[in-house]
């Protein structure tokens, strides 16, 4: 405003108009300015008038832009630039400004890719890492068993050379005319307990077992690999199985005896392929499989990280993948709503089926998940590799309790049937019995002399279809046996001796009544609860991974090392 004052007081001097002059500068205080009435230019004033037609001479010729635009280029220009330059000199340092501009966002985007292409560089670093960590960990388990397995091979030689011992003494006192009266017998250990007396119930002589018939044993095959997983569907005759051949299969087990299913032909198979093309990339072998209660769906998960859900007529309704490393465990909750994983990469996720979609993960564990089991429709338990057992809700950040105890890995985890009880065992000897209502373990169950591989409730007791029968706690263990306890008092009741390799897997019938368990040693024996004898008796021709019971209760179905599924019936 003030240099205009000047402009045209300088105009009036020089048009003679002296006096005007005089009082326009007066009342505009020019005396008082710091603007030296000699640097401004002839003509000012004149300038300013033409500066400003140019000023509308140039918004109308970029009037056909956008008001953003027009907005954005006179942002590149001053008050001073419009004063002393004419509009082509504007247009060129807006497009000079402009170009700039461009040049130092294209700029800052390459910055950001760089930067970009450097996480996803951590991220792939990252990645790579916990492969081989992973990698590590499976190295590490293979050795464990290779190890296990040699232990057992020579523990195999040596008593093998004790049976040929006892042989060859037999025979010489059958020379001698000296054949003993021996049977093998049930061998009481005494022990101080509390009730009645644990006993130690060793192997039944060949006349006392009932060894099931070939003619009662359905041999499923197919499978290109060691089948490790099996699980008749909770509703109907459906039994699915995963192997190591990157598939899992459903089959149809018709109702009736073996010897009637075979009569009618092969059984129905769906083949549920986890790789396209060839079968056998170990990364997508079927680790773990479960029903949802109402058998409509069964989820897989794969070495490759990924659960897969799968129809009743073998369709891929979903892949959910998030995990980083195999999943050695999953579980549907009773509700059907969400499926919860288990991984190498130390999580447990909680899959939202309906939405397909991840709903919670939980990352509290510092080594490999082993094992997860729901304790309702919200709250699971997970165990670990780290030793831990943490208890876990949907919508909570943090484990709801923490169980801290085992000197080993923790293999297993099962809630009794009421949820009240979460039983775990341990690489380092022991199962125990935890409480939501306190910290501490409720009882230290320490019998076995090797590592507890599993261990099952029994379907007994309160909320369950046999209520007035006793609640018992069975587990399996490398030392060949299996141990049952009365976990109203932490107390063993018997330990079951009816194998020569460690047991991988125990199953209650549904009555309660009988304990089904598989073992390396190729062997399936079905033990009465009420004595502890072995009732009936198969041997296979590999080692077994798991047994399981059909719903009604006259089936067994075992899955095994030498790729097939057999199927026993059951009738007592």
């Amino acid at each position: 405003m003030l240099t205009e004052s000047v402009s045209n007081i300088c105009y009036f001097t020089l048009a003679g108009f002296t006096h005007s002059a005089f009082a326009l500068g007066y009342e505009a205080g020019i005396n008082k300015c710091t603007i030296d009435g000699n640097m401004v230019p002839p003509a000012s004033l004149i300038t300013f008038v033409q500066k400003g037609l140019q000023y509308l001479e140039m918004e109308a010729n970029l009037s056909n832009q956008s008001d953003a635009d027009v907005e954005e280029d006179f942002s590149f220009l001053q008050p001073l630039d419009l004063i002393t330059k004419d509009v082509r000199e504007l247009r060129q340092m807006i497009k000079e400004r402009k170009k700039g501009l461009q040049k130092e966002r294209d700029k800052r985007e390459k910055e950001k890719e760089k930067e970009k292409e450097k996480e996803k560089e951590k991220e792939r670093e990252k990645d790579k890492e916990t492969e081989k960590e992973h990698e590590r960990e499976r190295a590490r388990i293979r050795e464990k068993d290779r190890k296990e397995r040699e232990k057992e091979v020579e523990k195999d030689r040596e008593r093998n050379e004790k049976v040929r011992d006892r042989e060859k003494q037999l025979e010489d006192n059958a020379e001698r005319g000296a054949i003993p009266d021996q049977e093998e017998k049930t061998v009481v250990k005494q022990e101080e307990n509390v009730g009645a007396e644990p006993m130690e119930i060793a192997v039944p002589s060949t006349s006392q077992t009932c060894e099931i018939s070939s003619s009662d044993v359905m041999i499923l095959e197919g499978h290109a690999s060691e089948v490790c997983a099996c699980a008749w569907s909770p509703t109907g005759s459906l039994l699915a199985s995963g192997s190591g051949d990157s598939t899992a299969r459903i089959w149809t087990v018709a109702e009736g005896t073996a010897r009637t299913s075979m009569q009618n032909g092969p059984a129905n198979v769906l083949v549920l392929k986890h790789v396209k093309g060839r079968t056998n990339e170990k990364s997508k072998d079927v680790t773990t499989l479960d029903w949802n209660g109402e058998g409509t769906l069964l989820a897989t998960g794969s070495y490759d990280g990924q659960a897969r859900i799968w129809s009743t007529t073998g369709e891929l309704k979903s892949t959910l993948s998030k995990h980083k490393g195999p999943i050695f465990s999953l579980k549907w909750n009773k509700k059907g709503d969400f499926l919860l994983t288990g991984s190498c990469d130390k999580t447990a996720i909680v899959w939202d089926v309906k939405a397909e979609e991840w709903r919670q993960q939980f990352e509290f564990h510092t080594g490999p998940i082993l094992d997860v089991d729901w304790r309702n429709n919200v709250s699971f338990a997970t165990s670990s590799t780290d030793n831990m057992i943490y208890v876990c809700k949907v919508g909570e950040t943090r484990p709801i309790k923490t169980f801290a105890g085992h000197q080993g890995e923790v293999n297993c985890v099962k809630w009794d049937p009421a949820g009240q009880l979460l039983a775990s065992c341990s690489d380092d000897i022991s199962a125990k019995v935890w409480s939501m209502k306190q910290e501490k373990y409720v009882y230290d169950l320490r019998e076995h002399t090797k590592e507890i591989y599993t261990l099952r409730w029994s379907p007994t007791g309160p909320g369950t279809n046999n209520p007035n029968q006793q609640l018992v706690l069975a587990s399996a263990s490398f030392d060949s046996t299996v141990k049952l306890w009365d976990v109203e008092v932490g107390k063993l009741i018997s330990t079951l001796c009816g194998h020569r390799d460690p047991v991988y897997s125990v199953a209650f019938s549904p009555n309660g009544e009988y304990l089904a368990s598989g073992s390396l040693d190729r062997c399936i024996n079905v033990w009465s609860l009420k004595d502890g004898n072995i009732v009936k008796k198969y041997t296979g021709n590999g080692g077994i991974f798991e047994v399981c019971w059909n719903k009604e209760g006259d089936k067994i179905a075992a899955c095994s090392a030498n790729n097939t599924v057999c199927v026993l019936d059951f009738r007592m």
